[in-house]
């Protein structure tokens, strides 16, 4: 026959839920909006109906199939990505109270929840992950204590909780540190983890018209720089990423067949910079570099029109040595597919826009300088910038130049280069970011996905590629200024001020935390002792300092779990102690043996009277109550020795 289930009194049931949504926290501030609400709703409205008794199987079933059923309307289904899989844990956690009813079943949520926080780290290792993941597995012991003590007896006060979890950490992170620290890295991983699919906000290797604004809405870093020397001048802050050639009407895209060509020859100018880039995950290849770089770091590549692009995935936070410098000279001499390829329209597309360029090259004469400057004369007298733009229509770029003459940066690079070809000028679409954050506590810049930019470049005799940016002549302080400067024109209040510096001093601790855990890789780790004079430690003295750290943190622990063993009671605790030193002598008290027996035991054998005495004594405190004065009973237990006699 088998033994009763044990039911969830109401304190236990209440604790494991917390636990649980604890748990499920970090990840669902990973997962899109609408679908984190409508988790978060499941989980309420789950525990809230389950509280009489685990719900029917026909309603589970429905909740599953529901949560499938949502996760698919948010995230698509033909190509799932770890970021599908963290959301189906996530909503299975979230019904998984609707089931909730015996101490077993609230170990067995317990347990599932504890992969929540790690789930999360799938999809980000920031610090506010961090620091929720470690709330969510001290939750999770202190409810498994209360489980594991709910059994028996009652449970202990919350500190005594938190006490005993806080010793559990305290035994194991020595070890933690010492596997993180100094176990040999690998520099590169063994394997990979599946893509998102839903895609990070970034760039990419196509750009259409009216596709940038969830981007240019987003203002969570994309990367930060740090520039070993002056920093650029602000028209120089260009961050030059995917060049796009190939252009169907309405979309821009890459030219795959130039990736495999070398970069392009360039006579850089004497000035130049030397930086650095964090370069936050986005799950794919491209990278951006400031315009123009001069060589690929490692573990990059850049294709025939500099455009950089990293050798795998950037599912991880990544950093980059770069230098660049202005260009003289860029690709003075385009051979015959470069220059077809940067002529090539679609037929049929934008004939005002074909109409007009003819005529201002017929009025140039072959002075493709003179096109471009009027171009740009005219779009800076007649245009403006603004993101409430209409849909695109069958010819986007004629509906802009001549009819609504107001858009974003999509819309004015596109539209010149067209007006460019049109008129005979080889001329292509660069994307990337522009401008940046200082952050002055840091001495860095911040370069947000609002930042993203496009623009364009024309190819002229003698001079080759040259950047024009159209965009600028409208809206110089959306290029020239920066966010910082933006947001502090408007800043006329000490609290607006305030709360700047408070977001400088956040995304400085956050740099922090990248600089010191994220990007803790093979090369840094062999680098971890060079303020001591060691420079590039070897795999083997990595694994022999490991091996000396882990023997130094097992006997760490050992010595916090020998002395967690020892009474607590300090009179116990003396009381033993003096039963010890007659263990050696042969005459240790056995377990149900009360002090005073013990005691005339002991002097029938090694004549004591003192040691009566202090059973006696012993006694009246531990039992009786009589004794009123605890230390000076102390001081004596502690004090007294066996008699070196004998018995008679």
């Amino acid at each position: 026959m088998t033994e009763p289930a044990l039911l969830l009194d109401r304190n236990t049931r209440k604790w494991t839920l917390a636990s649980a949504a604890l748990a499920l926290l970090p990840l669902l501030l990973q997962l899109p909006t609408a679908l984190a609400a409508l988790i978060a709703v499941a989980a309420l409205a789950t525990a809230a109906l389950s509280q009489r008794g685990m719900l029917p199987m026909p309603v589970r079933v429905l909740l599953v199939l529901g949560m499938l059923a949502a996760i698919v309307w948010q995230m698509g289904a033909v190509r799932p990505g770890r970021d599908t899989g963290c959301a189906l844990l996530a909503a299975m956690l979230a019904i998984k109270s609707s089931e909730l009813r015996t101490l077993r079943d609230a170990r067995s949520l317990l347990g599932f929840a504890l992969f929540s926080p790690f789930a999360a780290f799938l999809l980000d290792q920031g610090p506010l992950t961090t620091v929720l993941a470690v709330l969510a597995g001290v939750s999770a012991l202190i409810a498994l204590q209360r489980l594991a003590q709910g059994e028996g007896r009652s449970a202990p006060p919350l500190t005594t909780q938190l006490r005993g979890v806080g010793r559990l950490l305290l035994i194991g992170l020595p070890l933690a540190l010492a596997c993180f620290w100094l176990f040999p890295r690998l520099a590169t991983p063994l394997w990979g983890i599946p893509e998102r699919a839903v895609g990070t906000p970034g760039l990419s290797d196509t750009m259409e018209p009216d596709k940038w604004l969830d981007l240019m809405a987003d203002d969570t870093p994309a990367l930060r720089a740090q520039f070993f020397g002056a920093a650029p001048a602000p028209a120089q802050r260009y961050w030059r990423g995917p060049v796009l050639t190939q252009f169907d009407g309405h979309v821009w895209r890459r030219d795959r067949r130039t990736e495999g060509l070398p970069p392009a020859v360039v006579e850089h100018g004497t000035e130049g910079w030397d930086y650095q880039i964090d370069y936050e995950p986005t799950d794919r290849r491209q990278l951006v570099a400031l315009d123009l770089p001069t060589a690929a770091p490692e573990g990059s590549r850049l294709d025939a029109a500099l455009s950089l692009s990293s050798d795998r995935a950037l599912s991880a936070l990544s950093r980059w040595r770069l230098h660049s410098a202005p260009p003289q000279r860029f690709d003075a001499t385009l051979s015959s597919y470069q220059r077809r390829a940067a002529l090539q329209l679609p037929e049929g597309f934008n004939p005002r826009t074909a109409t007009l360029a003819r005529q201002w090259r017929q009025d140039a004469g072959s002075d493709d300088a003179a096109v471009v400057r009027r171009a740009m004369a005219w779009i800076t007298a007649d245009f403006s910038y603004t993101l409430a733009t209409p849909a695109a229509g069958r010819d986007p770029v004629d509906a802009f130049l001549f009819d609504y003459k107001a858009g974003y940066c999509q819309h004015f690079s596109s539209a010149f280069v067209v007006l460019m070809r049109n008129a005979g000028i080889p001329a292509r679409v660069v994307t990337g970011f522009a401008g940046g954050t200082h952050n002055r506590i840091g001495d860095y810049w911040v370069l947000r996905r609002m930042d993203a930019h496009a623009w364009a470049e024309v190819w002229l005799p003698q001079r080759g590629w040259v950047r024009v940016d159209p965009t600028a002549a409208v809206a110089p302080e959306r290029i020239l200024d920066t966010l910082d400067d933006r947001l502090q024109a408007g800043a006329d209040t000490g609290l607006q001020q305030r709360w700047l510096q408070l977001g400088q001093v956040g995304d400085w601790m956050r740099r922090g935390w990248n600089e010191l855990v994220l990007s803790f890789d093979a090369r840094r780790q062999q680098q971890l002792l060079q303020p001591f004079g060691l420079d590039d430690l070897g795999p083997g003295q990595l694994l022999a300092g490991f091996v000396m750290a882990a023997l130094l943190a097992l006997a760490w622990m050992a010595w916090l779990l020998a002395r967690g063993e020892r009474e607590r009671d300090p009179l116990l605790r003396a009381w033993h102690r003096l039963g010890q030193r007659y263990v050696r002598l042969g005459l240790g008290r056995e377990p149900h043996e009360p002090a005073l027996h013990w005691a005339r035991r002991v002097h029938a054998e090694r004549p004591d009277p003192a040691l009566i005495t202090l059973s006696q004594r012993f006694a009246d405190a531990r039992y009786a109550g009589t004794c009123t004065e605890l230390a000076p009973l102390l001081r004596d237990l502690r004090r007294h020795r066996p008699t070196s006699g004998a018995s008679p």
